[in-house]
């Protein structure tokens, strides 16, 4: 016969004071994150909070969307961006406790034939260009609005020397675009970073006047 349950009034009942507010920051992360696998991104966020590393939240929330995001990219840049070389193994991890599909990142590894261990900034330059269809131009775009530190509707600038590696990078990649093309558009783009600090933005690659980036 199982023992009665014990019973318990209020005042036995410890609740520690920063239980409440924990717990509401996590309902508006999962809120704003909308993660796939809700058990596997919450063990990811608490295991992420007591090691004080970055949070797998969302800055904003992406109505409808399924798959792999410029939001959850911007998650797992902020999480992996500290590191210069990043093995295939914890991409996997970090892959899986967004709730991604496997099939995205194979796909995106193999665009870049990365091997076991690859540079983190290249593995970001390959997911941007997945997320613009692999057009270079609006990986670009995605990119200067993961990387900028301009608040949301701002001009989304980045540095142009980081511009430059990540464009030479995938324009590389493509094997369709000529030297002379690449060099064009950095030196037509050149004119306007001088006028702005040493920063680029969308506006600039974006403009009619502006060589094609592909």
């Amino acid at each position: 016969m199982a023992p009665p349950e014990t019973m318990y009034c209020a005042q036995q009942i410890n609740i520690p004071p920063e239980l409440p507010d924990i717990l509401k920051q996590f309902t508006k992360a999962a809120i704003r994150t909308q993660p796939q696998d809700v058990l596997a991104w919450s063990a990811a966020y608490f295991s992420a909070l007591s090691n004080g590393e970055p949070l797998p939240v969302k800055r904003r929330l992406e109505p409808g969307a399924t798959g792999l995001t410029p939001g959850l990219l911007d998650v797992m840049h902020q999480q992996l961006k500290e590191k210069t070389v990043v093995t295939l193994g914890l991409l996997q991890k970090k892959w899986a406790e967004l709730g991604l599909p496997k099939q995205q990142l194979s796909e995106i590894c193999q665009a870049g034939s990365f091997p076991d261990e690859v540079e983190f900034i290249k593995f970001f330059a390959v997911s941007c260009s997945h997320l613009g269809g692999g057009n270079i131009t609006e990986a670009m775009r995605i990119i200067c609005q993961i990387l900028t530190l301009d608040p949301d509707g701002g001009a989304c600038r980045i540095p142009f020397d980081t511009f430059k590696q990540l464009y030479q990078y995938l324009a590389s990649l493509s094997g369709e675009i000529s030297q002379a093309q690449i060099d064009g558009a950095i030196n037509h783009l050149q004119e306007d970073v001088d006028k702005q600090g040493g920063m680029v933005m969308p506006r600039n690659f974006l403009s009619p006047e502006c060589p094609k980036l592909s």
